[in-house]
């Protein structure tokens, strides 16, 4: 399957300034078949180093000298290893800490060898103080389960996602590509994005099957629970991954995730599960200016998963030769997935950044309650997104945030087809306000970036 980062690693290949680049992300999103596939394309050698596959490979970095440590690794390999043509990747470095901080050497002395570090758990070691990350001589890249356009090219769908990608303000959207692509997105909702799902669904293993495998997905991930045992006990940790599951478009509050967890258990517990990049933190943000990370309240977060299939996998939802319509699922549930869906569309809009995109919210403090699900920062601007679960719903928190905050532009997410409206309305205080709200089915959100550069573009002529 095609996966959008491809573009991305093709373009670091070819920079003649190129740093050793290091894949984050969480366990089984791709990141060892990414790597696999940019040599194919390039057809470079993979030289493929797993640490913990091999531990023992470790004392081949012992020097510092990167053309001793390839005649080393040749050796032990069994291949002729050259740097103008061959592509060093060291899978599970997280294994092999140490061997992070030898990068620069590659870096310095070795530039015509192209390498690449991956780690599932990588973020485990970078905390470690006695380790010392070499600064500016490595890249980092987050990777994420697939986005829904991936998930359409993978069933032969381009025509689908052309159609849909080339909507820009002003135009209309055709019916038959908004019914299809509600269907397909719903679709995306019951499977989610892990690869190996996909590829089993197009493969043509029935929703049963698809959903032992995200059981069976979940299940590594509580095994890789043993490895955080030092830091946090295994239960703690497996109990607040369900509180995620179960409060997911909703505060995390840590006091509530079980009996017999204590709040700073439950706060230590979800901390390691981001660093698994299991878990994701939407962070509150007073949002008075940009850049929106600079005024948040740490007392107030939300928390979403990796993928929705693991939701499915975590809460139970049944699936047998057919997975339930979407209309059938409970009103609850299907808020909560509206809320896991956007979060991973909204994520992909930062894909390029090292540590990972950061995702936000804004919630009002005492008085009147108010709530806007998430805000991103586009085009040099905030941006407040509402999500719908149906075709309409009450705006009250959006019109207040808009009035307070003196904002122009806003976005929706609703079953609807895509619009923009110029909205002059009033809050429930009687203040008059007026912005544009650009209304996005959910399958369309990922594409936020180029529909609002479209609609800056359109407004400046």
């Amino acid at each position: 399957m095609k996966r959008g980062l491809s573009t991305r690693l093709d373009a670091w290949l070819a920079d003649p300034g190129r740093r050793p680049l290091v894949l984050r992300g969480a366990r089984q999103v791709g990141k060892t078949w990414l790597v696999r596939d940019l040599a194919a394309r390039s057809t470079r050698a993979l030289v493929e180093v797993n640490f913990e596959r091999d531990p023992a490979l470790k004392r081949h970095f012992d020097s510092n000298d990167p053309l001793h440590i390839l005649g080393e690794l040749s050796l032990a390999l069994g291949l002729e290893i050259r740097p103008d043509r061959s592509l060093l990747f060291l899978d599970e470095i997280q294994a092999a800490p140490e061997v992070l901080a030898k990068l620069r050497w590659f870096y310095e002395e070795l530039p015509s060898l192209p390498v690449v570090a991956a780690g599932s758990l990588l973020e485990f070691a970078l905390a470690d103080p006695t380790f010392s990350i070499p600064v500016g001589r490595i890249s980092f890249q987050q990777v994420e389960p697939l986005g829904f356009p991936e998930y359409l090219q993978a069933h032969g769908q381009e025509r689908l996602s052309s159609a849909i990608s080339a909507w820009r303000p002003g135009q209309e959207l055709s019916p038959a590509a908004h019914r299809q692509g509600t269907a397909w997105f719903q679709r995306y909702a019951m499977v989610g994005g892990m690869p190996a799902v996909v590829a089993a669904e197009v493969a043509g293993r029935e929703p049963r099957a698809l959903r032992e495998l995200q059981r069976e997905l979940v299940a590594t991930y509580r095994a890789d629970f043993a490895r955080y045992c030092r830091r946090m006990d295994r239960d703690i940790l497996d109990s607040v991954l369900r509180a995620v599951a179960s409060s997911l478009g909703r505060k995390f509050v840590h006091a509530r995730v079980g009996d017999g967890v204590k709040q700073h258990q439950a706060k230590r517990s979800l901390e390691l599960l981001a660093m698994a990049r299991l878990v994701h933190v939407v962070r509150c943000t007073a949002a008075n200016g940009l850049p929106l990370g600079a005024e948040v309240k740490e007392t107030f977060r939300k928390a979403v998963l990796a993928d929705a299939g693991l939701v499915h996998a975590i809460v139970g939802t049944p699936a047998a030769q057919a997975f339930p319509a979407w209309e059938s699922l409970a009103p609850a549930l299907r808020g909560q997935l509206v809320d896991q869906l956007a979060a991973q569309q909204l994520r992909l809009l930062d894909e390029g950044a090292g540590d990972g995109p950061e995702l936000f919210y804004w919630q009002r403090e005492g008085g009147r309650p108010g709530e806007i699900d998430y805000l991103t920062q586009l085009e040099g601007r905030i941006v407040p997104v509402e999500l719908k679960a149906g075709a309409a719903g009450a705006m009250k928190s959006l019109h207040q945030f808009m009035f307070e905050k003196g904002l122009d532009l806003a976005v929706r997410c609703d079953a609807n087809p895509p619009s923009v409206q110029e909205l002059s309305v009033k809050t429930t205080q009687g203040d008059p306000v007026r912005y544009r709200l650009v209304s996005l089915p959910l399958y369309l959100l990922w594409n936020l970036r180029e529909v609002l550069a479209a609609l800056a573009s359109s407004a400046s002529r």
